[in-house]
């Protein structure tokens, strides 16, 4: 077995580059859910192993309940049945985390991303209990999204415990960059899958034991996420840390003249794929940074280009 398989806990056996894909929009910031759908065909016909909508690059925090719901029923209509869907569903409070959760089921996601509760301070017994009734809503297996650098609320090793205690808890997607502390959860639940979170970390991911990554990147260049990980999951791990490199010039790439975000979705166009807008007060790279980054693009020769 090698030693970033799947956990046990994992009844969906998570490996690979899952993509937090986009949320489309019109330009007068509606949601364009075909688009939407449209981009997760795109990162699974270029290899992605699984699709992860909503979360940070999907911009939940700044879509409504009703268009979130949409969002998940239009990717799962349009890829669930050739790769798992892991939806996220994290709200600040349980009530309406339960709420989407619920709704992921019902329209057939094969999982739900539980993104630890944000804006209010959130101590032990308070995380046990919101991750408690969001598992007992719905019989899909829960990933834990841990972001404190988002979210403001960490987890301690401690806490992660209890909540593994949690029949249906499958796995973490681990967004924190503390390796120390990924690396400390894996060696103490080798029963859970781990999902690197964080582009600058897939590599190093890999090797702690994580069994794949959610990739910003691979929302624009799966093909070159995908390589990154058969490379180490094939044993070549020269050429996987070669792949890491270009990741990160990639990453550096999308954050010229501002937030990565921006990044992701003006790099999209460079592919002929237009995902619209962002929603205020996020925006599109303006055209000075978007043309130095394409030109940085464009010197990396990306398959794809």
């Amino acid at each position: 077995m090698s030693h970033h398989d799947p956990g046990a806990a994992d009844p969906l056996s998570l490996r690979g580059v899952v993509p937090p894909t986009v949320t489309a929009f019109q330009d007068d910031e509606s949601v364009d859910y075909e688009t939407t759908a449209a981009h997760a065909r795109f990162v699974v016909d270029r290899g992605a192993h699984g699709v992860f909508p909503l979360g940070t690059n999907g911009e939940f925090p700044l879509l409504s309940d009703a268009e979130r719901d949409r969002v998940v029923e239009a990717v799962v209509d349009e890829v669930g049945n050739e790769v798992p869907v892991i939806a996220g569903v994290g709200a600040p409070s349980t009530y309406r985390t339960v709420a989407r959760a619920e709704h992921a089921e019902s329209v057939g996601a094969d999982g739900i991303v539980v993104v630890t509760p944000y804006y209010y301070p959130l101590d032990h017994e308070g995380a046990l209990e919101h991750y408690r009734r969001v598992a007992e809503a719905v019989d899909l297996p829960v990933y834990i999204y841990h972001i404190p650098s988002k979210t403001g609320n960490e987890l301690s090793l401690e806490t992660l415990a209890a909540l593994a205690e949690i029949d249906n808890l499958a796995g973490v997607k681990d967004s924190s960059k503390d390796v120390p502390w990924l690396a400390q959860a894996i060696d103490a639940h080798p029963e859970l899958t781990f999902l690197a979170g964080s582009d600058s970390l897939i590599f190093t991911g890999l090797e702690v034991g994580c069994s794949g990554a959610v990739s910003a990147v691979a929302n624009v260049f799966p093909e070159l996420v995908v390589d990154c990980y058969e490379a180490y999951d094939g044993g070549d791990e020269d050429r996987a840390r070669e792949l890491q490199s270009e990741i990160f010039r990639v990453r550096d790439a999308f954050k010229t003249g501002g937030a990565y975000m921006s990044g992701v979705k003006t790099a999209l166009r460079m592919r002929e794929f237009d995902a619209g807008p962002l929603r205020s007060p996020l925006r599109l790279k303006d055209d000075e940074a978007a043309d130095e980054m394409r030109a940085r693009l464009e010197a990396l020769e990306l398959e794809g280009l």
